[in-house]
């Protein structure tokens, strides 16, 4: 694996400051049962870090004490931890929103049968990762199966309500280039694939977003082995688009790693890069109970430009029209 924060921590990206905090992104560990090409947490069946029940319930402090309306859970699969429905079922009880970032598959793993029966149960919004509405082209990225599988879960969640008018079922679904290029624009493709899912397998949903591939961890590091992170950076950045700058995610947003250590994103936290947040160098959850993090500087490094290059890019999809 290449370490690619040393082609990126030289930067010119402007400077930025937090806003007030509205989302408390939390990953439960990097363990999955998948392991993607595009992956930038470097997830997968060996991966060992998880959240401890501790950290678990002071992240649920921290939403009650700071008021976060939004608790955004990831991983990883973050299904895998064994304190996930205790996260998730309390978290609903504070009235929080919560959004389970789910690989679909989890969804068919053995001792996982009644998970979506769970998630509809406590109105939790599902972001699925789909990179396309191709079996080829699913399968190459995410591994052989994975398609039918995934279609397997969507027809699961139709089933129970999640993507229709009037159940308040939030389905939302995830693309991701193949390579190393730019998504195309995301209310094009949304049609193209509301049409195809539901012409050949029945499938609704309701938004797609469409993210840009982050050059750090495995994806960064498969550019450096083909030569190609170079003429990558080069196009993010001339694509780069000012106005992007006032919805980037880590305006609103703080990350929180299996340790409970604080990040101004999730990029920033694969690439160890705190954010800051009280006096301290390495912030911690319980920090967020003394400081709320507002106005503070966000750290930013060249990987910044892949969220404002084109039409942007951040958790919840494209930022502006391309």
């Amino acid at each position: 694996m290449h370490a690619t924060l040393p082609f990126l921590a030289a930067t010119d990206f402007p400077a930025l400051r937090r806003g007030r905090v509205d989302t408390l992104q939390v990953n439960l560990g990097y363990k999955c049962n998948q392991s993607c090409l595009h992956c930038h947490v470097n997830a997968g069946p060996k991966r060992t870090e998880m959240m401890d029940g501790d950290t678990v319930a002071l992240v649920l402090e921290v939403l009650r004490v700071r008021g976060i309306p939004t608790l955004d859970v990831t991983g990883g699969a973050p299904e895998l931890s064994p304190h996930f429905r205790q996260l998730v079922s309390a978290a609903r009880r504070l009235g929080r929103r919560v959004i389970d970032r789910c690989n679909l598959t989890i969804l068919t793993e053995p001792g996982h049968e009644d998970l979506a029966a769970f998630l509809a149960a406590e109105g939790v919004e599902v972001v699925a990762s789909l990179p396309c509405y191709s079996v080829a082209n699913v399968d190459r990225q995410r591994g052989v199966g994975v398609f039918e599988r995934s279609m397997a879960a969507l027809q699961a969640l139709n089933a129970l309500g999640y993507g229709k008018d009037g159940t308040g079922l939030v389905l939302n679904l995830v693309y991701n280039p193949q390579g190393a290029v730019l998504p195309p624009p995301q209310a094009a493709l949304q049609a193209d694939y509301k049409r195809e899912l539901a012409a050949h397998f029945g499938i609704v949903f309701n938004e797609l977003y469409a993210l840009t591939n982050m050059p750090i961890q495995r994806f960064g590091s498969t550019l450096v082995s083909q030569g190609g992170f170079k003429g990558y950076m080069q196009l993010l950045r001339a694509s780069y688009h000012a106005h992007n700058l006032d919805t980037v995610m880590c305006r609103s947003l703080l990350s929180v790693d299996w340790q409970g250590e604080l990040y101004d994103c999730d990029f920033n936290q694969m690439l160890g890069l705190p954010a800051r947040v009280g006096p301290g160098l390495r912030p911690h959850l319980r920090d967020l109970l003394a400081h709320d993090g507002a106005g503070e500087a966000i750290r930013v490094a060249d990987h910044c430009y892949g969220c404002t290059a084109g039409q942007g890019s951040s958790c919840g999809g494209a930022l502006a029209a391309a």
